[in-house]
């Protein structure tokens, strides 16, 4: 039988593997109805973006899922593509144009259009080949991306539905708008950041009266456009002054004092501005009030005609000129330090201007009401279960959507509009003319839909709809939805609300919530830090099975972790394990080798007890796997591999393989490989590429591991009486080897072994496996005795279930030369105890270091006294006896 290479080299068959696998068609989905589905759409990345440890993380999870299920004999799909990323795109295009000497009015917009193509078709492929270094299985046939024309056709049919229902208007509102991008903004492209800014304290003169009220501002620039201001109903303070009129500095316009529970009385001076166009909580109170929305910034966050002699500046500049003016008139009172959260465009970090602008919208609340309701009556899950508590308040205190961008990469709106009577045609088609006054003077709309309008669709619209296609109605509702938890309400609830819309079905029965990936300090990985990782340059050192295995080892959903190079290290120190025992293996097969399974042979106890283990790891994993438990999955699979199958049953045949008896060499030649293979199937999820490549040396036929059954739990499979049996020699064979290790003996000096136990069952046991006892505890020797009588004073014990195991001294070490160590060991110890105690209480030391260093030594000192306990203990043992 040929055997697998010396070395463990995962760059030997990492590529080969991938391409066999998806040679073969391995990866397909196709409407099975012999089979259940199971379905994962994975979340689209930015289609110019570069794969990053957060997409390997998730994509793991996902990869993890559908290979496990693939296995268990369901139609498993996992659905690939790509986001166009309005935005994103977008912007890199502008950048190359303007290198070019182009700006993106010059080129028009069909032109424009023609370079983003270009730019997608150049840069759309890279993340598709670095996830393949991953060794995702998602089905590439049927990769889809939000532009093409299947998606934009159910992207309109949804603006065309929700227009029809009335749920998408057309109106004026508080939105975000980026200055730089030129474009509104969702929320989940702002990027909230903490900065030291200041408090400015202004006076508004009470018309008629000699007295002021006094409110703070951290954007003075807007006073331009306060149209009122408001207290709280509830406050004593300006009871007298509720409508009357204040006159706004520097505009001498006059606004209205306004009641609104809004107010908070205890913020500020509990007397707030008032300026409905610029903030989003103004915009509320000014419906509410029916103030006028009074917009003082262009689209350049410029100050425009409602400004004034401030008419032209910068946002930033005339925020100046304000505040000299206010101080030059008496109107300035104090200025104050505040830090506050400022929202950042995350794309060009300009900060964002809430303002009022005439945008497309949807209407909410509909909308929400089935997705709060889908939830509390369980229609889906998230996992964990906390995460609903941020799904259900957000839905619950949910805005109207602004859905026009003013890009032209993305979904044009399908929407025109009759230049001689206004009318507003939606349509998906240019109409020959208005449908209210026959002009054929109609143009288009030239704003496109935010990204997460198409997003939103994902779950079906890449199955075809608005047809009722085949592979809609056999993979819809899909099964499980694996995101990060920073975009819980962009894109997980306008995919509940879209699938109940639109489907009548939620989308997904559970939402699988992913943590960050943070550096080995804690922070978040950003460009701006430089301590982001490349998932590629991993990959390349180590394998992708070391990356992967890294990432779901100790993770659990929805907490953030930190990325170790060391576990990276362990992970791949995990595989090479695997390999030499899988090695070790084949090496000790007939060449005429054929598995013959476990069920005809004569099993001894430990044959039984590896079997029961692997059996009970089987049933464990599954369910791990079923309650989405993965890092505990990926750990027992670790700790069953390396300690029970490699460390001890292995070494525990060694001797019956080289044995005489062929008939207990084929025995367990037939376990190991019994075993061997459930490993690698339960580990394959997991790490596929070691084990795709280990399968194909162990199977005999030309199935791949990719596509083998699940193993499956069996009841025949537990012998209980093996596990106690084999369990007890264990705890005998760890007692036996830390003595020997505490009294530093090495593996080559044997010794006797003394058994003391008047239970029967015991001593049988023991004499049973005696040979454990000498292959594994190098035992030259074993007394089995009822008594302790006859043992020398000077034997080291230790204690284990109706048994005490002793082992002669003077067999273990020479007395002498041992307590001559031990003596030498103490006086280093005094040394070093002496040493940092000195340090320690050095007044300069301690308050000059750093807290770091300090806490280094208290450690130190500890540790030494703790080793200097043990030493004294040991000498004191040696020298009574």
């Amino acid at each position: 039988m040929e055997n697998l290479a010396k070395t463990y080299n995962p760059k030997e068959f990492e590529d080969r593997l991938y391409k066999e696998w998806s040679k073969k068609g391995y990866f397909k989905g196709d409407v099975n109805k012999d089979k259940e589905p199971f379905t994962i759409m994975m979340p689209p990345p930015n289609v110019t973006g570069n794969l990053h440890m957060g997409h390997a993380l998730n994509h793991t999870i996902q990869d993890i899922l559908i290979r496990w299920k693939r296995m268990d004999g369901y139609e498993a799909l996992w659905l690939p593509g790509t986001d166009h990323a309005s935005i994103s795109t977008e912007s890199k295009v502008v950048a190359r144009i303007k290198d070019q000497g182009y700006t993106k009015e010059e080129l028009g917009r069909e032109k424009f259009l023609e370079k983003a193509w270009e730019w997608t078709e150049e840069y759309g492929g890279n993340i598709r080949g670095q996830l393949r270094k991953l060794g995702v299985s998602c089905d590439w046939s049927k990769e889809r991306f939000t532009l093409d024309e299947g998606l934009s056709d159910a992207v309109e049919e949804v603006f065309i539905r929700l227009y029809r229902k009335g749920l998408v208007y057309r109106g004026n509102r508080i939105i975000n708008w980026c200055p730089s991008c030129g474009t509104a903004i969702s929320d989940a492209e702002v990027e909230h950041i903490d900065e030291k800014g200041k408090f400015w304290y202004v006076k508004y003169p009470v018309k008629g009266e000699d007295r002021f009220v006094e409110i703070a501002t951290t954007r003075p620039e807007t006073i331009l456009g306060d149209v009122a201001v408001a207290v709280n109903p509830e406050d004593d303070r300006y009871k007298d002054l509720v409508g009357k009129v204040l006159i706004l500095p520097l505009v001498n316009r006059e606004i209205p004092i306004i009641e609104d529970e809004y107010v908070e009385m205890e913020f500020g001076t509990g007397a707030v501005k008032i300026t409905p166009a610029h903030d989003p909580n103004d915009f509320e109170v000014g419906l509410r009030h029916d103030l006028e929305n009074l917009k003082i910034m262009d689209d350049e966050a410029k100050i425009n005609d409602n400004g004034g002699k401030y008419e032209g500046l910068d946002r930033y500049e005339a925020r100046k000129e304000i505040i000299r003016d206010l101080e030059k008139e008496g109107y300035l009172v104090k200025i104050k330090d505040h830090e506050h959260s400022v929202g950042h465009c995350e794309r060009c970090n300009t900060t964002v201007e809430p303002l009022i602008s005439k945008q497309w919208f949807v209407n909410m609340k509909p909308l929400a009401e089935p997705a709060i309701k889908a939830y509390k009556e369980g229609k889906f899950n998230f996992v964990p279960e906390r995460f609903g508590k941020i799904y259900l308040n957000w839905l619950e205190n949910i805005k109207d959507w602004c859905i026009s961008r003013q890009l032209w990469w993305g979904h044009r709106l399908p929407v025109y509009y009759c230049q001689d009577c206004d009318e507003v045609i939606i349509s998906k088609e240019k109409p020959g003319e208005c449908s209210k006054c026959n002009s054929e003077n109609i143009v288009q709309d030239e704003d496109t839909l935010d990204t997460w309008f198409s997003s939103a669709l994902w779950p079906f619209s890449t199955l075809g709809w608005p047809e009722n296609t085949e592979e809609l109605k056999y993979f819809y509702p899909t099964d499980v939805l694996v995101t990060g938890y920073d975009i819980i309400f962009f894109w997980v609830i306008r995919m509940v609300f879209s699938g109940l819309e639109h489907m009548g079905e939620i989308p997904f029965e559970n939402v699988f919530i992913t943590g960050l990936v943070r550096d080995s300090q804690g922070r978040k990985m950003s460009k701006s830090l430089g301590n982001g990782i490349d998932p590629l340059e991993i990959i390349d050192e180590y394998g992708s099975d070391a990356l992967r295995f890294s990432l779901i080892t100790g993770n659990t959903p929805g907490n953030d972790m930190r990325f170790y190079i060391e576990r990276v290290e362990s992970s791949r120190n995990f595989a090479n394990k695997l390999w030499n025992a899988s090695r070790f293996v084949i090496m000790n097969l007939d060449n005429e080798f054929k598995f013959e399974g476990i069920d005809n042979f004569d099993l001894k106890d430990e044959d039984k007890w590896i079997i029961s283990r692997m059996n009970n790891i089987i049933k464990d994993v599954s369910s791990n796997l079923d309650k989405f438990e993965l890092g505990m999955a990926a750990q027992k699979i670790y700790d069953f591999t390396w300690n029970e199958y490699c460390d001890w049953y292995i070494e525990m045949v060694k001797s019956r393989l080289y044995g005489e008896d062929e008939n207990d060499k084929r025995t367990v030649q037939n376990i190991l490989i019994h075993v061997l293979k459930n490993i690698n199937k339960l580990l394959h999820p997991f790490m596929p590429f070691v084990t795709e490549e280990i399968y194909s040396y162990i199977n005999d036929n030309d199935e791949a591991l990719i596509v083998a059954e699940w193993p499956k739990y069996n009841d025949k499979y537990n012998f209980n009486n093996a596990e106690k049996i084999i369990d007890f020699i264990m705890e005998v064979i760890k007692n036996v080897r830390n003595i020997r290790a505490e009294m530093n003996v090495v593996p080559s000096k044997k010794a006797k072994i003394i058994f003391v136990t008047k239970d029967d069952n015991i001593q049988e046991v023991l004499k049973e496996n005696e040979i454990f006892f000498k292959t594994l505890a190098f035992a030259s020797s074993i007394e089995i005795k009822d008594t302790k009588e006859g043992i020398g004073e000077d034997a080291m014990s230790a204690v284990v279930e109706s048994c005490e195991i002793f082992l002669p001294l003077e067999e273990l070490v020479d007395m002498e030369k041992e307590i001559e160590r031990l003596n030498n060991e103490k006086e280093r110890l005094i040394k070093e105890i002496k040493r940092v105690n000195g340090k320690l209480s050095n007044e300069g030391f301690v308050n000059k270091a750093p807290d770091k260093v300090v806490e280094e030594e208290r450690q130190k000192k500890i540790k030494y006294e703790n080793m200097m306990e043990k030493v004294k203990e040991r000498l004191n043992n040696l020298t009574n006896k």
